[in-house]
């Protein structure tokens, strides 16, 4: 058994369960993680040579939770220092967390194998039994850009895609991209 670090010793004494602690100890439970290392084990590096490759399960964990909480690369790596519960998850410790690099490698090697679609499958599979199912979202960021009034084009038509809008006391015309 490995000894206990002064920040794992710090968040054991702390009481209360956050949002995301509760969904990590959820996921935890229902996904189905030796269907999703099963697909992933013959195209994931055995390590010889080099340094040694951190364990599949791990990698798979921190992919998951970077989907989730929608994390980029060198986010993720700071995370994984910064947050007790987001190592515990993946089973590291301070001693070895993967860089960004070893982050994005393992993506990559997802989608090169067409896995992701994989690993999303199986986990919907998984949950639609119980009823529920998993998709990725996207934010849009709007920003107005101003365009010339709507007749004063070369042809002298309103441009369909463009829309008035007020911002403040403004009014402007334009797209939202």
């Amino acid at each position: 058994m490995k000894q206990m670090t002064f920040a794992d010793a710090e968040y054991a004494g702390k009481r209360k369960q956050t949002r995301k602690e509760l969904f990590l100890i959820e996921m935890d439970r229902v996904v189905p993680w030796k269907g999703l290392i099963a697909l992933i084990e013959p195209h994931y590096p055995k390590g010889e040579g080099g340094r040694p490759s951190y364990p599949l399960m791990a990698m798979l964990r921190v992919h998951l939770m970077q989907n989730w909480f929608g994390y980029s690369d060198p986010a993720m790596e700071e995370a994984l220092y910064e947050t007790t519960i987001l190592r515990q998850f993946a089973g590291l410790s301070l001693e070895r967390i993967p860089d960004e690099t070893t982050i994005l490698n393992f993506r990559r090697l997802l989608e090169k194998h067409a896995l992701a679609a994989g690993i999303l499958a199986v986990i919907n599979g998984y949950l639609g039994d119980r009823g529920l199912s998993l998709r990725q979202g996207t934010i849009v960021d709007a920003t107005l850009i101003n365009a010339p009034s709507s007749t004063k084009n070369k042809e002298g038509k309103r441009d369909p895609e463009m829309h008035q809008t007020k911002k403040g006391q403004q009014y402007y015309f334009g797209s939202a991209t």
